[in-house]
């Protein structure tokens, strides 16, 4: 095995949920660990030791790499390129130990030797564990569908992708009685993975030849043939900066991708995402063609494919990720090939200073984030309530306007919007071709808000995290963290938002709980409310 195969070990895949778990069991745990699962280090605290600093589920995060752990993870990943990959977790204390064959439903372009070398493998598992009387099953739950676990990604790319689930998860501990009377311990769970490692690696080695042969077929396939019946997907550059996002989840993801650099192409016939309908339509300067025909062919398919099929609807959980969709762009999908257009670097954009002002069109996080940074900056910042027409040029209700102001130095203006790739519009003056000018009682000053989030136990931690770490890391923006079970004491005089996540509150249904809350609200104030927390606003008759 150490001649044939070169084994890589991730020892640690979230430090931070393991950094949680580890400190506060080692504060809780006697002398002697106590299996009695009523214990309370078999109780662990909000929010867990399974998600990261932002309550982010780093198994759902593969394909989209929104959290630095999946960034730093996947460029190992893309320069070793394994052709066997295990994803060990850990599930519930009182279930058997789970290898693959994995549950249907199966992707549609998992090929047949990956299908039948899953199985060859899990047969091997089961030999091991049948000598030792350790009870396991396979074909159930954890199918092979979503794109972004760490069984089904490595499948995209060509490998033997499998999860393996112990029994013990966070409640486990050192030792555990089962419901079945028996005791699970930390030793036990060690084992059993370690077992399933080794008679993955030995699998590897018996099959060196056939498994290096098939991983060469498959790129070869997907370089001459394509795995998907649409042989080129469009998304088209409506200037919105949306498109910056999916472009930069391409380069994660080493998609291969040209813009248009030249004149128009008329007309294209394809899948047209907005309308589920095949029609006409033009190739324009910068948009991004994506030809399936490319090494990554079997992951360009899955995140572009305007409808997937199911075998078995009973899916573990995600079932929808169309990338024109999730990114909210234009885009086709055709069955043919495009000749290769003139591709374009994404260059930079260089911005020209302005002796009035400049417009940002809305529509975009990165211009959301953008017009964050101004308002931290303390600039004076304006938005138009009507579509308006200058210079040639056309705006939608919600552009951005930056006019004369001793707060707005047009030259810090520019150097930030040049470091950040933004699009500024230039503004020769106040007065426009059509809509209102930019004196106009139509033109509104955007105010910088204080916003608060709702935390802690009783909210539902992923989604409290998603929203904290889109404030951070997405929009640049400060945002206030407040734990459920302490905002009574909040003083609400200095918050202008309140973002209220999935979870149960005692404040939403409790009268005199949530008595400042609705003063508050009805003086200005404004609840953001998600999932459960709308539905316990509802019942409570807010």
């Amino acid at each position: 095995m150490v001649k044939n195969t070169v084994v890589i070990i991730d020892p640690c895949l979230n430090p931070d949920g393991r950094d949680r778990y580890i400190n506060w069991y080692n504060s809780v745990v006697g002398k002697i660990p106590n299996a009695n699962a009523d214990s309370r280090e078999h109780s662990e605290p909000w929010p867990g030791g399974r998600t990261n600093h932002y309550n982010f589920d780093l198994n759902r995060d593969w394909a989209w790499q929104t959290q630095v752990e999946t960034q730093q993870r996947i460029k190992k990943y893309n320069q070793w390129m394994p052709q066997i990959h295990c994803d060990f977790h850990e599930q519930y204390f009182n279930s058997p130990y789970y290898f693959a064959p994995a549950a249907e439903p199966f992707h549609e372009v998992i090929t047949p030797w990956q299908r039948e070398f899953q199985t060859t493998i899990g047969k091997n598992h089961a030999k091991y564990f049948d000598v030792n009387g350790w009870l396991y099953f396979t074909k159930e739950f954890f199918d092979l569908f979503y794109p972004s676990y760490g069984d089904t990604y490595p499948m995209y790319n060509g490998a033997i992708g499998m999860t393996y689930e112990q029994a013990g998860h966070s409640a486990g501990g050192l030792a555990v009685l089962k419901n079945d009377g028996d005791t699970l311990t930390l030793k036990d769970r060690i084992a059993h993975h370690f077992t399933t490692s080794m008679s993955t690696v030995e699998m590897a080695s018996v099959h060196q030849t056939k498994l290096i042969n098939e991983f060469q077929k498959y790129f070869a396939t997907a370089i001459n043939n394509g795995y998907s019946e649409y042989k080129t997907f469009v998304v088209q550059n409506d200037g919105s900066q949306k498109i910056a996002g999916l472009i930069n989840l391409l380069d994660k993801n080493s998609i291969t991708y040209t813009r248009v650099n030249g004149n128009k192409i008329a007309p294209l016939y394809g899948y047209n995402y907005a309308t589920g309908k095949d029609g006409n339509f033009t190739l324009n300067e910068g948009d991004v063609i994506i030809q399936n025909k490319q090494p990554l062919s079997s992951m360009v398919k899955v995140l572009f494919e305007p409808q997937s099929k199911l075998a078995d609807s009973a899916t573990y959980d995600i079932t929808a990720w169309s990338l024109p969709y999730v990114f909210g762009v234009n885009a086709y999908a055709l069955k043919n090939e495009l000749p290769n257009t003139a591709g374009y670097t994404n260059t930079k954009v260089v911005n020209s200073l302005t002796k009035y002002g400049y417009a940002i069109k809305w529509g975009s996080t990165q211009a959301a984030s953008f017009v964050g940074k101004l308002l931290q900056e303390n600039c004076l910042v304006k938005y138009a309530e009507q579509p308006f027409e200058t210079d040639g040029q056309n705006f939608s209700r919600g552009t951005i306007i930056l006019v004369p102001s001793a707060k707005n130095n047009m030259n810090t203006v520019l150097q930030m919007a040049n470091k950040d790739n933004i699009q500024l519009y230039a503004l020769n003056g106040g007065m426009v071709n059509k809509g209102f000018d930019f004196g106009s009682e139509k033109i509104h000053l955007l105010k910088k808000v204080n916003v608060a989030l709702v935390t802690g136990s009783g909210t539902d931690a992923s989604a409290t995290g998603e929203v904290w770490h889109f404030f951070e890391q997405q929009l640049n923006y400060p945002i206030t963290l407040i734990n459920a079970d302490e905002i009574g004491g909040v003083n609400f005089k200095n918050l202008d938002v309140l973002i209220v996540p999935n979870g149960r509150y005692k404040f939403l249904s409790d009268k005199d709980a949530g008595a400042d809350i609705k003063t508050w609200v009805k003086q200005g104030g404004k609840i953001i409310a998600m999932d459960n927390a709308v539905t316990q606003m509802a019942n409570a008759a807010w």
